[in-house]
């Protein structure tokens, strides 16, 4: 098993993720009878297998949403008639990043809002078979959407939420994200090795080991000798916690932003402190409750794994 170049950025919050009283996975929005934005444009070649292309926001308040998140990092958003509920999409610049969708929040509903993650697949017909024969579930069925691709919505094993999306424009092109950008994703999880396991027979990933020297198991997740995520342990403390996907957002300043966050109607969770490389990062609630991380990266990383 190759390891990971020295400089490669790993991000590991398990212990500072046990002031997490409770984050539920995000349940899949029903079927969406709209046409969604192409992934990139003008459209590419490029298809890159278990790369993160990908987030959706499920949120009782949309406009709310938008007005956190265009403040904090600068997105601006289009909105999309659906004529059932409140579909918009984040730009970042020119870039479309994430959607947000509405779902009204019912009395004592045991999941809260939380952003989905979508992983670039070669065939979404074969992960379903993959996920169904180690005792995943299939939440939304695989549907096709004019111009994005074939999607669906899954539950792992261990019952964490992600989507699957084979883009028929192809992939975001693999470079350093800009900050207000997607950059990096983890997986908490009972078991991190079985997980990790799990998402190499989808996505074909290699996973390469760092030696945490803190015992927590921490496995990074590479295609195309590019670092994609990582699966991890959940700490043993972390009660009530259950398994899920943390999607980090790359920024400039962790606590310059964390702080913007509060000041916008947000919630530090996890305060902002330094990580393994000794880039500060911290996990952040929105004011309807869904957690996202935020995470430094300098010009100097590289998410390129060794050969």
């Amino acid at each position: 098993m190759r390891n990971p170049v020295s400089n490669f950025h790993r991000t590991l919050l398990l212990s500072a993720m046990c002031g997490l009283a409770s984050i539920a996975s995000a349940a899949p929005p029903a079927a969406l009878p709209f046409t969604l934005p192409p992934l990139v444009q003008p459209a590419s070649k490029e298809h890159h297998p278990g790369k993160v292309v990908w987030a959706d926001l499920v949120t009782p308040n949309v406009p709310a949403a938008k007005t956190f998140y265009g403040g904090l990092f600068g997105w601006t958003f289009k909105d999309i008639s659906t004529g059932a509920r409140d579909y918009s999409v984040a730009m970042a610049g020119s870039d479309p990043v994430a959607g947000i969708i509405e779902r009204a929040a019912h009395q004592g509903a045991p999941r809260q809002p939380n952003w989905l993650t979508f992983i670039s697949v070669k065939d979404v017909g074969r992960a379903q078979k993959v996920v169904l024969a180690h005792g995943g579930k299939v939440l939304s069925s695989p549907r096709n959407y004019p111009q994005r691709g074939r999607q669906a919505v899954f539950a792992d094993p261990q019952g964490a939420v992600f989507a699957v999306l084979q883009s028929s424009g192809g992939d975001p092109r693999d470079e350093l994200a800009d900050p207000g950008e997607w950059i990096w994703s983890s997986l908490l999880s009972h078991d991190a090795e079985a997980e990790a396991a799990f998402y190499q027979d989808i996505f074909g990933y290699e996973v390469f080991d760092p030696a945490d020297e803190e015992g927590a198991s921490h496995l990074v997740l590479a295609t195309d000798n590019y670092a994609r995520a990582s699966a991890n342990t959940l700490p043993a403390d972390a009660h009530g916690l259950p398994p899920h996907w943390l999607n980090f957002i790359r920024v400039l300043s962790a606590k310059d932003v964390a702080a913007k966050a509060e000041s916008l109607g947000g919630r530090v969770l996890v305060q902002p402190h330094p990580d393994r490389h000794g880039g500060m990062t911290a996990v952040i609630a929105d004011p309807a409750g869904a957690p996202f991380g935020l995470l430094e990266w300098t010009q100097a990383d590289s998410k390129e794994v060794a050969q």
